[in-house]
């Protein structure tokens, strides 16, 4: 977070945000099946439980938090460490930040990233970085608030294109 980008702001309702467990799976199905409803993603049951077996597979790629307000779970997100060969040093990759429609503004999305803020600062990495469409503009008014906006622009390659 550069100097001019304000501190993470208190939030409206009491959150807490823990790693997600085998527990969890029902809820957390649930608000990822709306996270890929917000982005038109085909439904696919499939998808939804190959990423929850690497959420729950403690050596997978892929981890998560949810967020619960009043023990209800309102939010996700869906991190996993990357090298950075030209830094020499490791970054987390934010690729999935959901919160359920009804919670959003009430802080659960910046709990979320604090959380990831934390946990790249305990484990000495070099930087949280994420991904969104550029016409998510709720999402990107809280992370123009928390964050740097990048010069990078993104490109996909299909496999076997070329």
């Amino acid at each position: 977070m550069s100097a001019d980008k304000p501190a993470f702001a208190p939030v409206s309702v009491p959150v807490s945000v823990r790693a997600a467990g085998p527990a969890d799976y029902a809820e957390w199905a649930e608000l990822f099946r709306r996270y890929r409803e917000f982005y038109a993603l085909v439904p696919d049951e499939s998808v939804i439980e190959r990423v929850w077996g690497w959420i729950i597979d403690e050596t997978a790629e892929v981890h998560a938090f949810v967020a619960a307000v009043d023990g209800k779970l309102v939010g996700l997100a869906h991190y996993r460490r990357f090298a950075r060969p030209s830094t020499g040093s490791i970054g987390i990759f934010l690729d999935d930040l959901y919160t359920s429609p009804s919670s959003r503004g009430a802080g659960v999305g910046r709990e979320l990233l604090r959380e990831l803020s934390v946990l790249a600062a305990v484990e000495g990495r070099s930087v949280v970085r994420w991904i969104t469409a550029e016409d998510n503009t709720r999402a990107r008014r809280l992370y123009d608030s928390a964050a740097t906006q990048t010069k990078w622009v993104t490109y996909d390659l299909a496999p076997g294109s070329l």
